[in-house]
């Protein structure tokens, strides 16, 4: 059904913009205007756009958003937040991809994009290992532990045994401070020291320990906690 609204300009226009030179020179608010064209027909969602950016804080802030939080914004509904909600989950997918198919020692920003996507706006502490072969290939990125905010307990011998299940030659071990503070704490470093040295008994090489806060990441190995 064609749209004939006063509106339909306005949104043809946006997404002759968006065809031209992607996303280049759109405002925030824009590219949340735009989104939301595809899932309410029929009304104006530049103020409603506005709107969902100065609830959450911006663009990242929106997608981060779960479900329910954009649902009960007024004019938002349920199919509209479940397509912004969806945009980030395959974007998550996309860069999860992109990663498997690469060296990750000379790649590690595409796998830190995608952990960045995964873990943004967890209100949940996650920890993750990243598993590789004996050509730093990965073979395999999963959720060791998840637990409350501050309170996650991580065992050594379960991140082992996965390594043994993957016949996994090195490591890179991830979580998320929910916090948004990326500055790693007392607990983080003796957890830190017990994976490496569980991981030695096994001749696995640990390459890294990243804590990954709202806008920023911490790496354990430039720390040197996993010297020695």
């Amino acid at each position: 059904m064609n749209d004939n609204t006063p509106h339909a300009g306005h949104r043809k226009r946006l997404r002759e913009r968006f065809l031209k030179s992607g996303l280049e020179g759109f405002h925030d608010y824009e590219t949340v205007e735009l989104l939301l064209t595809y899932a309410i027909p029929r009304r104006d969602v530049k103020p409603l756009a506005k709107k969902l950016i100065a609830r959450f804080g911006g663009l990242k802030g929106v997608f981060d958003a779960a479900t329910a939080e954009l649902a009960s914004i007024e004019g938002v509904g349920k199919n509209a937040a479940i397509l912004v909600n969806l945009i980030k989950a395959v974007s998550a997918e996309y860069l999860k991809e992109k990663a498997m198919k690469k060296d990750v020692i000379r790649s590690s920003k595409d796998v830190l994009d995608y952990l960045k996507v995964f873990l943004s706006g967890e209100k949940l502490e996650k920890f993750l290992a990243v598993y590789l072969n004996a050509k730093n290939e990965i073979l395999s990125i999963e959720t060791l532990q998840e637990g409350t905010i501050d309170q996650t307990a991580v065992y050594p011998r379960k991140a082992m045994e996965r390594a043994l299940r993957h016949n996994a030659k090195s490591v890179i071990f991830v979580h998320n401070h929910p916090s948004g503070d990326a500055t790693p704490s007392k607990s983080d470093r003796e957890l830190t020291r017990n994976l490496n040295s569980a991981a030695k008994t096994m001749d696995i090489i640990v390459h890294d320990h990243i804590i990954i806060g709202r806008n920023t990441h911490v790496s354990c190995k430039e720390l040197g906690w996993l010297e020695g």
